[in-house]
């Protein structure tokens, strides 16, 4: 609590906070950046909200979503930045580069393969979301839970438990979102819009998706392929694809799950694209190292990075990782 008590201490001090949450962001990272800036509001602070990708469609219905900016102009005028949700600083996107101008870095998190950057930083592995931890925070400073508030944080903490599917589901989930519920949160509405609403684009992009899927020979590696020119035939965008991976993690057998997604070809080399690569596993691998080893993070299950290469070396990279870590996945 000493942790949490010196980031209250810090923000109590400040005027403008910047509130950071990491690249292709899901349900607990945007959850968790509403809900923190909701209530710094509350407690007199000026707040912005700052996101480097579009927000997918599922999750635009939470409260001033609409806010979040994708540029910031001007580093220099806030006395902090809180980066939720990410296990480096890197995750922000190209606006790393430029923390230290943001006054104090603030690092909150749930991520085991968190580097622990930052000048002050709340890191609590065993939380089951980034919500959680911003709910505790939330509620050691006395602010009040409303509405927007409850249905950010119950939001974040439904989609990274997996809908309380997953093994980071705890006893604190059930009550922290029983208590959101109370608060006016409805859960139909909120799965409505984060599991049951989807574009005819989507549909169609996500039977690409399935064609695409390429299983290993003893069937506990699969492979899914996004490409630019499967997006633009079916009019969707990268946010389109939350989710997809989902559907090659749960082919029977399959131990590792790898999505890559293209999303610009490369300005200096035909050969080269720039992709966003997602991994889960069913436990047995964590794939969280298995990202860090090409500069991305995640969770032992969930995982991702960014990289700027050829398909093939790509596609090799991660088979020679699997093959030199985990050879039980790449055996016959």
């Amino acid at each position: 609590m000493l942790k949490m008590e010196k980031i209250i201490h810090h923000l109590r001090r400040s005027n403008h906070v910047l509130l950071a949450s990491h690249v292709n962001p899901d349900g607990d990272a945007i959850g968790s950046l509403i809900a923190m800036a909701l209530s710094l509001e509350k407690w007199g602070k000026r707040t912005t909200m700052y996101n480097e990708s579009p927000i997918p469609a599922v999750y635009r219905f939470l409260p001033s979503v609409d806010r979040i900016v994708r540029r910031i102009d001007r580093p220099s005028s806030y006395d902090a930045m809180v980066v939720l949700d990410c296990s480096d600083m890197d995750r922000i996107g190209k606006l790393a580069a430029e923390y230290d101008q943001f006054g104090v870095t603030i690092n909150m998190d749930h991520h085991l393969s968190n580097t622990r950057f930052g000048d002050l930083r709340h890191v609590d592995t065993a939380a089951c979301s980034t919500a959680e931890i911003v709910y505790r925070l939330i509620k050691t400073i006395g602010i009040a839970v409303d509405r927007d508030i409850s249905t950010s944080i119950y939001t974040g903490i439904l989609t990274d438990t997996g809908s309380f599917r997953f093994a980071n589901t705890n006893q604190t989930a059930f009550s922290v979102c029983l208590e959101m519920m109370e608060n006016g949160v409805d859960p139909y509405t909120v799965a409505q819009h984060v599991y049951g609403t989807y574009s005819i684009g989507r549909i169609k992009l996500l039977n690409r998706a399935l064609d695409s899927i390429e299983i290993a020979e003893n069937g506990k590696l699969s492979f899914m392929m996004l490409t630019r020119d499967m997006l633009e035939e079916t009019g969707t965008q990268p946010e389109d694809v939350d989710g997809m991976i989902n559907y090659a993690k749960s082919i029977k057998d399959v131990k590792v799950a790898v999505l890559i997604q293209e999303r610009l070809r490369s300005n200096t080399t035909r050969d080269k694209s720039n992709f966003y690569v997602s991994l889960r596993s069913d436990g047995s691998v964590n794939v969280a190292a298995l990202a860090s080893s090409f500069g991305g993070g995640g969770h032992h299950r969930a995982a991702g990075f960014c990289t700027e290469t050829s398909l093939a070396d790509l596609k090799g990279g991660i088979l020679a990782w699997l093959k030199n870590c985990e050879p039980e996945i790449c055996r016959n």
